[in-house]
């Protein structure tokens, strides 16, 4: 009994180093042990609850002459929720151990329960959550290209938004905290991992709009929910990857095509240079003809559904342009040359 009261007493120590710059000196494994220790007392807790006298001698033990709020045993039951909070805010940790925690917290081990809507464990997830996501990086120019870091950061989303479904909570709740635009490259890696029946099936019909997998349907969702975000993730985003996508998501390539159609018609032809440019100084929410040419021969170079569905769109946008056959008069029928010349 003795040997277990002294552990206990360690825990105010723990949590107190893993609030200090000690922790710079952790690695993963580490960082494990410290974890396993939460678990330990997280043990305890379930233990010995039901014993009156038990209970008071380790909460006195815990409060033995230490430093900082008193801890009582109530503590013992959310301690690696604690000891995870206390180390997600010591910027001292360094990056391979904070990785480590952050596969902890949102991949917690099996068999352990889901926390409820307002516990401290779901407290600590989404702490987690937010802090997953790094500063912007360049998007990748081909599905290929992903960065592991990418797939890594997309699987940890996808557990914490399987976790808000079985909630009953929508996807709002953690992607409009989570830092942009990198959200947009990890909502995309994301969206190319999901598999299933309804996902990815060569010759659909272009038409045909189909649920994705959950939660994929549901990041489609909110994406295509606000003109904003379904703008800023198709600005950022490479043609090659947002093809690759529409060509497993067709309910993503209607809208995609309908924005590169907006862009497109703020696009004036300038005769001293011979080219098509902007009328006004460039925003965020322009391309340049470049740009316009580039994402319009990612769907030239797509599955047929794809490219039949860009050349339709531009051939009904030159009609209703005036079925102009001359250069320089019609963004669309320069556009169209482009795309019907030899690939």
């Amino acid at each position: 009994m003795e040997t277990l009261l002294w552990q206990v007493e360690q825990l105010p120590g723990l949590l107190a180093v893993s609030r200090s710059g000690q922790v710079r000196d952790w690695d993963p494994p580490t960082l494990d042990r410290a974890l396993q220790w939460g678990r330990y007392f997280q043990h305890l807790h379930g233990r010995f609850r039901a014993q009156p006298r038990l209970r008071a001698a380790l909460g006195q033990r815990l409060r033995r002459g230490q430093p900082g709020p008193p801890l009582g045993f109530g503590h013992l039951g959310r301690c690696p929720e604690l000891l995870g909070l206390a180390l997600l805010g010591n910027r001292a940790l360094p990056p391979a151990a904070c990785h480590r925690l952050l596969r902890s917290l949102l991949l917690p081990p099996s068999g352990q329960a889901t926390p409820g809507p307002c516990s401290l464990g779901l407290l600590a997830r989404r702490r987690a959550a937010v802090q997953l996501l790094p500063s912007p990086s360049p998007a990748p120019a081909r599905p290929e290209e992903l960065e592991p870091s990418l797939r890594t950061e997309a699987q940890l989303l996808l557990s914490r938004l399987q976790e808000d479904e079985e909630e009953e909570q929508g996807p709002a709740s953690v992607l409009e905290h989570l830092p942009r635009p990198r959200v947009y490259q990890v909502l995309a890696v994301l969206l190319l991992e999901q598999t299933g029946d309804n996902a990815g099936r060569q010759g659909a019909s272009w038409a045909e709009h189909r649920e994705g997998p959950r939660p994929a349907a549901a990041v489609l969702s909110w994406l295509l929910g606000d003109p904003d975000r379904l703008s800023a993730f198709c600005r950022l985003l490479p043609g090659s990857l947002l093809v690759a996508l529409s060509a497993r998501y067709p309910q993503l390539g209607t809208p995609y095509l309908h924005l590169l159609t907006s862009w497109g018609s703020r696009l004036r032809y300038d005769p001293l240079r011979g080219q098509w440019a902007s009328s006004r100084c460039p925003s965020e929410d322009e391309f340049s003809w470049e740009e316009l040419r580039e994402r319009f021969g990612c769907f030239m170079r797509g599955p047929d559904p794809l490219r039949e569905a860009a050349l339709a769109s531009l051939k009904n946008l030159k009609i209703q342009d005036g079925h102009f056959e001359v250069c320089g008069l019609s963004v669309w029928t320069d556009l169209l040359l482009e795309m019907e010349a030899p690939l």
